[in-house]
């Protein structure tokens, strides 16, 4: 058998967490000395113990986990609820982490902001484009429901290209539209991923070639970084818009004069926001 001390070393926890244990009727010692009060512990009982830490781990009370090992929970059951757990937790690391990038991403663009003024924004007409594009339905245009959307759909747009021997002509394009005729907050947009090309349609079965009509008028401007942090460039052009008397007629183009897949935070993307008088 084994001392208090070799068994709080044993079982990676402190003497006075085995003192209040045995207090509480949740880890007795095997053996208590009467003359002196010391307790002694069996090597089989650090089973038990490693259950009171792991269940303890859970977010369960001790009295909760004193009621589970006195119905005698077998390891399979332990291992399923440690997993249901492992799962858990790892969902709120993923969500923590994803809040952690929202939060660099903004004060990313708090500082791009302050580098950005209304004389970078450029008004001009768009002339038509031909594009070749595949199309699908994000739940709103926040950039948490259009990227993961919109970034599969490009990798796919060029295999189509390459199957059907298309070479595009000019830089790839992202444009939206609602889905529908609602004008309610969170609306979901259908996404056009699409690339300039030269062709007639159509090229194939599978793959749409369009005319993208011109823009009159649209205020203009250049991002440069990733799309994630494009609130700040939005904010630019809303700002000049107003200024100026236009008013904007729906969402933005997105023209991706310097496409980097692998390295978005080098990426360039001319902002086309259509405008018209009021």
């Amino acid at each position: 058998m084994f001392t208090i001390g070799e068994f709080a070393a044993l079982g990676r926890v402190s003497v006075r967490m085995l003192r209040h244990y045995d207090a509480i009727g949740l880890l007795r010692p095997a053996v208590v000395d009467p003359r002196t009060g010391y307790r002694h512990y069996r090597a089989d009982q650090l089973g038990r113990l490693n259950r009171v830490i792991a269940l303890k781990d859970l977010g369960l009370t001790l009295d909760q986990v004193r009621t589970i090992l006195d119905d005698r929970l077998d390891v399979a059951e332990l291992r399923g609820m440690l997993r249901l757990r492992r799962a858990q937790l790892a969902a709120q690391v993923a969500a923590d982490t994803a809040r952690l990038a929202g939060i660099e991403a903004r004060l990313r663009m708090l500082d791009a902001e302050g580098r950005m003024t209304t004389e970078d924004v450029v008004l001009k007409e768009i002339p038509a484009v031909r594009i070749a594009e595949l199309t699908a339905v994000a739940a709103s245009y926040g950039p948490p429901d259009i990227s993961p959307v919109i970034q599969p759909l490009y990798p796919e747009l060029f295999r189509r290209l390459e199957a059907a021997r298309v070479r595009p002509s000019g830089p790839t394009i992202a444009w939206y539209e609602p889905e529908g005729e609602g004008e309610g907050e969170g609306e979901a947009v259908v996404v056009h991923a699409g690339v300039t090309v030269g062709v007639d349609p159509p090229v194939a079965a599978d793959l749409a070639v369009v005319d993208l009509p011109a823009l009159p008028a649209a205020a203009t401007l250049v991002h440069h970084g990733p799309m994630d942090e494009v609130e700040a460039s939005m904010r630019v052009l809303a700002r000049w818009i107003e200024e100026n008397g236009w008013r904007a007629e729906g969402y933005a183009r997105e023209v991706y004069l310097d496409y980097c897949p692998d390295a978005p935070e080098k990426g360039v993307t001319e902002l086309q926001i259509p405008v018209s008088r009021r």
